[in-house]
């Protein structure tokens, strides 16, 4: 599969900076916007009341105003959109635009283009304010170079999809001029050390500068490369960029995907893991189909287990915060994709993106449909990055959804007996600090209330949002565990749980701690997704209690839940 991404980058004046002068020798400096991006919810939080519970309809995303932002976390764009507090814009350049001579100096005069996008000079992009982060548009046939295919004797490959051709990136030739023009660049020029750098997209190849496999295929598939001379580049490129980077390293964003789409079967499983392992970060460009291929996702250390449930190794380094962890979640009704509902699509893009742990999102404010959900979208900026012991909150979405990636048999994922995944390629709930858990009684049963197929594309399968209770089987309620780390955090401190249920049926629901039991939720058969703001006893939370049970009141209908989130109010 393929993104599509529809953004262009948008032309930097430079007239709007009177005064600024610049040299060959010095670094232009555009200065910092005048933005704070330190800031707390934009929302006032729902709080469960004097009585202990406080019901709205729909969803409630509302945090206490002490949550902040994570460090080394936020959203970036093309142009900075500060009200949206979109504050790191893009450079972008073309390989041939600064470097149209082989043995020459960095070209910082000349104008450049690529995917049918023109990019002012280096020296103007920047001269402009804010923080950056870059794309160099290295392997098109149009972007490199010509000199770079006649010194080393290359053919292209393609078109791609979107009609280009591309040089052979893995040609230890092309690579060699490729690394001179990043050192050049990065090291000798002094941008990689610029702490107005976030980051930047590597290695340059191909489609938007996404390192698909679709021209590895196409080489493979003329007979100009085979495995064993794709699979030495492989690795060594990665520790190549690293090594050059140095102490920078960790601004390095590697572009490929978990499980790649191309011609080497299983000895491509686990290359973008490979390429974190050499030291850098990572991104993903397909959250968007969120039940797609990225359950298991070795590279962001997301593992599904044998009951369908994913995990999160969070001891990576990756996850350290020193790394840019990212995504890009713009195409919903734009770069191919549609949707009738974009409200859901947008939120189960998020809710998957911050479950890989996710510290960077790129977004396009209109497309993204940011100003729509305001409220959704200031939530995320506020998880993104956080850990168990930071975070203002912990949640589980509870759900059945179909990962279409895992539903062939040639594809088995981590298990070596296809049998180890019953439910294969079925997995369950989106989980972020909270666990639910089906012991005897409290066994979770799929639902029918809230069903979509296909959503954006037909491989994004069927998703089944919510889970019931069972109560003629003796089901009835959910058990939680909450992660000790994030437990441990919270001890001492008053909490609320934030439960999105289904209004039908009659009854009343608890939440059933170790420290006693909460007020009670009495449904009212509206029929629509309502979200009861609950206060838990004292204790409920804390290094000794990690357990919390959802529980239908004797008498009552069976009840379904989308989604839990356990708030701590500090």
């Amino acid at each position: 599969m393929h993104r599509r991404v529809a953004a262009a980058a948008a032309a930097i004046v430079l007239a709007s900076l009177p005064g600024c002068t610049m040299t060959s020798e010095v670094l232009p400096d555009g200065g910092s916007l005048d933005v704070d991006l330190d800031v707390g919810p934009r929302t006032e939080f729902i709080d469960a009341g004097p009585d202990g519970v406080r019901v709205v309809d729909g969803d409630d995303w509302t945090l206490p105003q002490r949550a902040r932002p994570a460090p080394n976390s936020g959203y970036f764009s093309e142009e900075a959109s500060l009200g949206d507090l979109v504050a790191v814009r893009s450079i972008d350049v073309s390989w041939r635009q600064i470097r149209p001579e082989q043995d020459g100096p960095i070209d910082r005069q000349s104008t450049g283009a690529a995917q049918g996008t023109s990019f002012d000079a280096l020296e103007a992009q920047l001269a402009a304010p804010g923080d950056f982060w870059m794309r160099v548009f290295a392997s098109g046939e149009d972007w490199a170079p010509e000199w770079v295919a006649e010194d080393c004797g290359v053919a292209s490959y393609g078109p791609d999809y979107d009609g280009q051709l591309h040089l052979p990136i893995w040609d230890e030739c092309v690579w060699g001029h490729l690394l001179d023009t990043y050192r050049a660049l990065f090291v000798d020029l002094g941008l990689a050390e610029d702490p107005r750098l976030r980051f930047v997209y590597v290695p340059g190849a191909f489609t938007w500068a996404e390192y698909d496999y679709e021209m590895v295929t196409a080489a493979v598939e003329s007979g100009d490369l085979d495995e064993q001379a794709y699979l030495a580049w492989y690795a060594h490129a990665w520790t190549d960029l690293v090594e050059l980077f140095g102490d920078n390293a960790h601004k390095l964003v590697f572009t490929g995907e978990d499980y790649p789409w191309g011609p080497f079967g299983s000895a491509g499983d686990l290359l973008a893991a490979q390429a974190v392992d050499a030291g850098m970060g990572i991104r993903t460009g397909i959250t968007e189909p969120s039940n797609f291929h990225l359950s298991e996702a070795p590279a962001y250390g997301s593992h599904v287990q044998p009951d369908g449930h994913m995990i999160v190794d969070e001891s990576l380094p990756i996850h350290s915060g020193r790394f840019v962890v990212a995504t890009e979640n713009e195409c919903f009704t734009d770069c191919g994709y549609d949707t009738s509902d974009p409200y859901y699509a947008v939120r189960q893009a998020n809710l998957k993106a911050l479950q890989l742990r996710m510290n960077w999102m790129y977004v396009v404010p209109g497309p993204s449909y940011m100003p729509e959900y305001a409220e959704h979208w200031d939530w995320v900026r506020l998880e993104l990055g956080q850990t168990a012991a930071t975070s203002p909150d912990a949640w589980a979405a509870l759900r059945d959804a179909e990962d279409t990636f895992w539903a062939h048999g040639d594809q088995t994922g981590p298990f070596e007996d296809e049998n180890a995944w019953p439910s294969r390629p079925w997995v369950r709930n989106l989980e972020r600090w909270i666990v639910q858990v089906d012991e005897p009684g409290s066994i979770a049963h799929r639902t029918e209330v809230d069903t979509h197929v296909g959503e954006l594309e037909e491989a994004n399968g069927t998703a089944h949002e919510g889970l019931s209770t069972g109560i003629a089987a003796g089901d009835t309620g959910f058990l939680l565990d909450v992660d000790p780390r994030f437990a441990a955090a919270s001890d001492g401190q008053q909490s609320v749980i934030k439960v999105t249920f289904l209004d039908n049926g009659t009854g009343s629901f608890t939440v059933d701690t170790d420290a006693g039991a909460s007020s009670a939720v009495t449904r009212t058969g509206s029929g629509e997704w309502r979200t009861a703001t609950i206060a838990l006893p004292d204790g409920a939370i804390g290094t000794d209690a990690t357990r919390l049970r959802i529980s239908v009141v004797d008498g009552a209908d069976d009840l379904a839940v989308r989604f839990v989130r356990l708030v701590p109010l500090g």
